[in-house]
């Protein structure tokens, strides 16, 4: 196996799709990719109970990418060894009418983990720079109270939301959040393959919606504005990672690697220390046990 450099896929510089992977195997066969997985994901597990204990980090992971891009079962794959009470996902789908009532972070903002947990958002904040800036209309439903038509959504529009958002993420940074954003960069044909085999297999029937190719007739703008965004709000305290996402299995092996290896950075991320008292009489408390 060729080692993963991590340093690879995260966006520090100019980053053009075009030019960016979206097959990657590591000279691996998918069962290797699996079985490499399954022991970085153990190791990840072992982690997330340490900074359980720890109780100074938030971990927000922040996944984005097209439809059929792989976001659900990564989530499934790579958190499987993950204690239940230390993650929590978030998938935000079209916004409710009380979030609409609110500024369009607010719901994100209110599902951020705590200290010591891990959150894991499917579909993020970013969704309010993309899906609008393709479809501005849905801007209209947020009730602005200096938006009146799509006429008046302008890039001087945009380019505040992006202050917004590198705002947002600058502040839970600061404030003990490490934050890890992952586009999985799925191609076009990779996409056709996968809506065909919805529609091919039953089981996965449900997963398919007429939207989806409306939305796939809109591919370009999409790539432009993924493109941008990543530009716009990729920085050091929270950086876009871009995952070659046509191979499954090895999607989800550096997304769990690149989170194991940047999490070990963290030196201070122990398991606290016991009380010194209590910790001199741990004899004393087995014997009270013992002797019951």
């Amino acid at each position: 196996m060729q080692r993963i450099n991590i340093s690879d896929y995260k966006v520090t510089g100019p980053f053009q799709i075009d030019n960016s992977k979206t097959f990657e195997d590591y000279g691996l066969s998918k069962k290797e990719l699996e079985k490499s997985l399954e022991e970085t994901r153990e190791d990840l597990g072992k982690l997330q109970d340490t900074l359980y204990a720890h109780g100074k980090y938030a971990v927000l992971v922040c996944l984005q990418g097209m439809d059929t891009a792989g976001k659900d079962s990564l989530i499934r794959e790579v958190f499987k060894d993950f204690n239940a009470r230390g993650v929590r996902v978030h998938s935000f789908k079209v916004p409710t009418e009380l979030e609409r009532k609110h500024d369009y972070l607010w719901r994100h903002y209110i599902a951020l983990p705590a200290r010591g947990k891990f959150g894991v958002f499917n579909r993020t904040h970013y969704e309010n720079v993309l899906v609008t800036r393709v479809h501005p209309e849905y801007i209209l439903g947020e009730y602005l109270p200096d938006i009146h038509s799509v006429e008046d959504i302008n890039d001087e529009f945009w380019d505040k939301r992006f202050e917004q958002i590198n705002n947002f993420e600058k502040t839970i940074a600061q404030n003990g959040t490490l934050i890890f954003k992952f586009f999985l960069n799925v191609s076009k044909d990779e996409q056709k393959y996968r809506l065909i085999r919805r529609l091919e297999k039953e089981e996965k029937n449900w997963k398919f919606s007429p939207g989806d190719l409306k939305e796939r007739k809109l591919w370009d703008k999409y790539m432009f504005c993924y493109e941008d965004l990543i530009n716009r709000t990729s920085k050091s305290h929270a950086p876009w990672y871009n995952i070659p996402a046509d191979s499954k299995p090895a999607a989800r092996l550096l997304v769990a690697t690149i989170l194991l290896e940047e999490l070990r950075k963290y030196q201070d991320i122990k398991e606290p220390e016991l009380d010194p008292e209590i910790k001199a009489r741990i004899e004393e408390f087995k014997k009270q046990l013992e002797n019951e």
